[in-house]
């Protein structure tokens, strides 16, 4: 209900002097929605003809903290000091408090509602407020920053937040856009005062990345973070790192524990020199190595063992390695052949720290390495992964190939998922959208193994 004013303002029935300003929070929304030029608070010098004393006792009137509130919102927004504001469910102190102020019992019901430009005549009138109800709200509560202008100092710091990712090579700079568009700093982060280390941290790591030979995390964020838990698991600097380190792999998109540790491994951040592993077969060179050729059986390699002088695997006297993504071929080319089977060595994925560590090995010391994977658009991402890792050749692993298996596989299921190029052979591609099914290693295997028979390799 509205309260209206008395005919004398109720500045002279006011409780004891000393009461406090409270202002209060719980505010449901205006009634009156009235767009308007900014409202400014008055400069310090208008505000001389306030009586401090009178004005704490009326306005600062705990039961009027609502009302204060209000007021300052609208200030805050640029809003008219006019109409009626309300609140709803008012206890006995705040109709209390209201009457005091306009000299006047508001009418009962369920709410409580006080024009604001009753509010400000009273203040004037009574020369409480020479200058009205903003100024008065400004001397009680302080100077009301305007949102317009709060939000400009805001995004002129998100923008010296990001000022780092300009330093970034060209391969990231579509990264750093997509991280500014989908607010994912702004999640992290949360305010611009935090945002700032944490982009350059981020900046900081990616232009350490990749490292070769690979490292622990910890080892790495320590050395160029000075802390060694920096990038674990689940703060915020990791997953931002982690978000720029697949762009500048090329990692795909995935979820879950292991999926992470080998986004990382991509880029040789390691958990542990021991879990990342890569399979092999009839590589020779060290002590282990020759035994396990000689019997012509799969061995696993972890990082640790590639990493120790020790442990360098040999070129064979070929000079060629094949390659293949399943586990599967190299069991059966190790059942067919044992050790007369030329050196294979097998991703089983996305290519690992170990893989690349023996691959990059092995090319770094002349020999040439022959790649096939599934005939897939995940088959392609693998084998163009391992292409930014070392040199590779295609070993029936083209559109020519393609397209004569698929001719051949009857019941090869469809493709899935979003295509992917293949910069070796850039019609496999284009074969593989025509055709549409999928041909993995083991419908080829006899293929494959043909050409890993005595005298073919």
């Amino acid at each position: 209900m509205e309260v209206s004013p008395a005919a004398t303002p109720a500045a002279h029935g006011c409780p004891s002097p000393g009461t406090q300003a409270v202002p209060g929070r719980e505010t449901p929304a205006d009634d009156t929605v009235v767009e308007a030029t900014p409202t400014a608070p008055p400069p310090a010098g208008d505000r001389t003809g306030i009586d401090a004393e009178r004005l704490g006792r009326l306005l600062g009137d705990p039961g009027l903290a609502w009302l204060v509130d209000r007021v300052r919102q609208r200030m805050a927004h640029g809003r008219p000091l006019t109409g009626s504001v309300t609140l709803s469910g008012p206890d006995a102190s705040q109709r209390g408090a209201a009457e005091r102020l306009l000299g006047r019992a508001p009418r009962a019901g369920g709410s409580l509602s006080v024009r604001l430009d009753t509010v400000d005549a009273v203040l004037r009138r009574s020369g409480v407020s020479p200058d009205g109800l903003a100024a008065a709200v400004v001397a009680l509560t302080g100077p009301v920053p305007l949102r317009a202008e709060k939000r400009d100092r805001e995004e002129r710091a998100w923008e010296e937040a990001y000022a780092p990712l300009g330093t970034l090579d060209a391969e990231l700079i579509p990264w750093a856009e997509r991280i500014r568009a989908d607010g994912l700093v702004r999640r992290l982060a949360r305010a611009p005062e935090a945002a700032g280390p944490l982009v350059e941290d981020a900046v900081r790591t990616l232009r350490a990345l990749p490292v070769s030979p690979p490292t622990s995390r910890a080892t790495f964020a320590a050395r160029n973070l000075s802390d060694s838990h920096a990038l674990d698991e689940g703060t915020p600097l990791a997953t931002l790192v982690l978000s720029g380190l697949r762009s500048l792999t090329g990692f795909p998109d995935g979820a879950g524990a292991q999926w992470r540790r080998e986004a990382w491994a991509s880029a040789g951040l390691l958990k542990d020199d021991l879990s990342s592993t890569v399979l092999t077969l009839n590589l020779r060179g060290t002590p282990p190595l020759d035994w396990m050729a000689d019997a012509g059986e799969p061995t696993v390699l972890t990082l640790r063992s590639l990493t120790r002088d020790t442990s360098v695997a040999a070129v064979p006297a070929t000079g060629t390695v094949h390659i293949c993504e399943n586990p599967a071929v190299l069991s059966a080319a190790a059942d067919a052949f044992g050790p007369a089977c030329p050196p294979l060595v097998c991703l089983q994925g996305q290519p690992s720290a170990a893989a690349l560590t023996l691959l990059r090995g092995l090319s770094a010391r002349g020999a040439g390495l022959l790649y096939h994977g599934d005939f897939d658009w995940g088959g392609v991402r693998i084998a163009t992964a391992l292409g930014r890792g070392v040199p590779w050749r295609p070993w029936r692993y083209t559109a020519t190939y393609y397209r004569a298996a698929a001719a051949r596989v009857a019941g090869a299921p469809g493709l899935t998922g979003p295509p992917a190029v293949t910069p070796w052979d850039p019609d496999l591609a284009v074969a593989l959208a025509e055709c549409g099914v999928r041909i993995e290693e083991e419908a080829v295997l006899d293929d494959l193994l043909a050409d890993l028979g005595p005298g073919r390799a």
